[in-house]
């Protein structure tokens, strides 16, 4: 399991633990007072005498390296912003497939559309719903209606008497 902090965090823990040695305090001391294990410390004191300093340095995370470059990656954020429509596309909802094909067409990368998603968070993109709305409908109207009809028949409704406290029983 990966230790808690960032690599710079973590290589600091380690030269820190080596300073500790360094003065005199055993392994198990050390471990103790920067709350880690003791064979770690020691794998690190054992990297020192193999390496010098290069041996506690913060190494890059490993992992696969990611399809697309930065660069690639800016390009995927343009074109969303343009719209589907300036890409090609007939309408202007983008979907993760859409997304691929665009990919797949410009840079030859193959991507699933299932993982369109997590690259476009690791863009700073979120999913968007296109609101269904009625091309007919007027706000204003509606705001009125609420204001005056709406209004006016809430304050009109008839009371039925008290309720009951379980909703399928009638109150005699």
């Amino acid at each position: 399991m990966r230790p808690h902090g960032s690599p710079t965090e973590l290589e600091q823990r380690r030269f820190r633990a080596l300073e500790l040695l360094r003065q005199g305090l055993e392994p198990h001391v050390v471990a103790e007072r920067l709350g880690v294990d003791r064979r770690s410390v020691r794998r690190w004191k054992r990297a020192y005498r193999r390496q010098g300093k290069a041996g506690l340095k913060a190494q890059p995370a490993s992992g696969r390296p990611p399809k697309l470059t930065a660069g690639q990656r800016r390009s995927v954020v343009v074109w969303i912003l343009q719209g589907a429509e300036a890409c090609g596309f007939p309408t202007a909802l983008w979907t993760c497939r859409r997304i691929a094909q665009l990919i797949r067409q410009r840079f030859h990368v193959v991507y699933h559309p299932d993982h369109i998603g997590r690259l476009l968070r690791s863009c700073g993109l979120t999913p968007q719903r296109p609101q269904l709305r009625a091309q007919e409908r007027n706000d204003q109207r509606i705001r009125r209606w609420i204001q005056g009809e709406w209004s006016r028949a809430k304050k009109n409704f008839p009371a039925s008497g008290p309720a009951s406290s379980a909703s399928t029983k009638r109150v005699f």
